[in-house]
């Protein structure tokens, strides 16, 4: 046996849980996206998904996929930087430069690498990163990858922002890099008064707008917008792969800072440009989202009144202000198995354990849609509850 082989062998946690029957991951799905799929040859209810908007199987985006791979084929066959830039990717990143305020964007294939590229490729060996210490995992590799001096501040813990500042020296840039919505827990970042920071320290602000497209702002222009402070954030992150129906992500940000990026940033300038199918999926579903405002209504309609149903049957779900509603459980193995039970039921949601949150914060995350209606609700408290109280987590 190889020395490999030998030391991987000993992982065996995810085959533990497998023989107890409450394995989570990767459960096969052989239906198309929505509120409803086909899993193990039953239709169950989809509360894990990140489709704010419903439009992962709108036929106007499927047709603008196809049509986008009749013209261009299937894939670009080198990076952005060389051979791979289509008029549609430059058409695309002046739309979204223009949605959410800014000079100029870049879209990236994957929004994980947008992250892990532009990080690193603004701030330096001199400059400071200053994270949230529940910041995507995106974001923690990509300031795993800078030179610069790094602090985390406690979550939303805006005086110990304030400490983290103090201790930069004045001339140096300080990056404060910030989830607008928190993937899991659901809460949003206190940008009103971290731009407030921004202002006494002569910082700059990164805002990733992963959870907050399509959800957030007028027309759905994110966190930035709701708040009123896009002229004061530097960088505004997306990604395609929510509200957008798609896969990929993108920066935003001033045309001169974008000009530094498009040629320096290592995960665009060295990755194979995103697919015309995407791309073009992309555009539809942005055009549907500014067309559209009864969708976002919709989603807030139902984000609204699943709030309340889940408070009111005495699930604790801590500040969680958006479509993203945490049930917590707060211990792994119950997590595992409240996730099984629900399937049981016909409710798939996913379970949330340590890298992604704290031991002591483990969850399972319900996620809504603009699509879901108030019995599917319904049906997912009742069942949930059931669920919850057989073992003892909501009384």
């Amino acid at each position: 046996m190889g020395l490999l082989k030998e030391r991987y062998a000993k992982y065996d946690l995810p085959q533990q849980y497998m023989a107890q029957g409450v394995y989570p991951y990767f459960r096969e799905i052989d239906s198309h996206q929505d509120t409803e799929v086909m899993m193990d040859g039953k239709k169950v209810l989809m509360f894990g998904s990140n489709a704010y908007m419903g439009l992962t199987y709108d036929k106007r985006i499927i047709d603008a996929a196809i049509a986008a791979t009749e013209k261009y084929g299937t894939g670009c066959a080198g990076s952005r930087f060389l051979n791979g830039t289509l008029d549609i990717h430059v058409e695309l990143e002046k739309e979204l430069a223009a949605f959410v305020g800014k000079d100029d964007a870049l879209c990236f294939s994957t929004g994980f690498t947008v992250n892990e590229g532009i990080i690193p490729a603004v701030v330096g060996r001199t400059d400071y990163i200053i994270c949230d210490d529940r910041d995507h995992a995106s974001i923690v590799d990509g300031r795993r990858l800078s030179a610069a001096t790094q602090l985390k501040y406690k979550h939303n813990d805006m005086e110990d922002l304030e400490k983290k500042l103090q201790k930069c020296e004045p001339d140096a840039i300080k990056l404060i890099v910030v989830d607008g919505v928190f993937s899991m827990e659901g809460d949003l970042a206190n940008l009103p008064e971290i731009v407030r920071l921004k202002k006494k320290y002569n910082a700059s602000i990164y805002v990733d707008e992963a959870h907050g497209l399509g959800v957030f702002g007028k027309q759905g222009r994110g966190v930035c917008d709701h708040f009123g402070v896009t002229d004061d954030v530097d960088l505004i992150m997306g990604t395609f792969s929510k509200s957008l129906a798609s896969i990929g992500g993108f920066i935003a940000g001033d045309k001169e800072v974008i000009n530094w990026l498009r040629h320096t940033a290592r995960s665009y300038i060295f990755q194979a440009s995103a697919t015309p199918a995407a791309t073009a999926a992309t555009r539809e579903a942005l055009h549907i989202i500014q067309n559209e405002p009864e969708r976002i209504q919709a989603l807030w309609n139902i984000t609204n009144y699943a709030l309340e149903k889940f408070r009111d049957a005495g699930f604790e779900i801590g500040d969680t202000e958006s479509p993203i509603i945490p049930l917590y459980v707060r211990d792994t193995d119950k997590t595992f198995l409240v996730t099984k039970m629900a399937f049981d039921e016909g409710i798939f949601i996913n379970p949330v354990i340590p890298p992604a949150c704290a031991p002591q914060d483990t969850l399972v995350r319900v996620a809504l849609m603009a699509t879901h209606t108030k019995e599917q609700v319904d049906y997912a408290v009742e069942h949930l509850t059931k669920c919850f109280k057989e073992l003892g987590i909501v009384k």
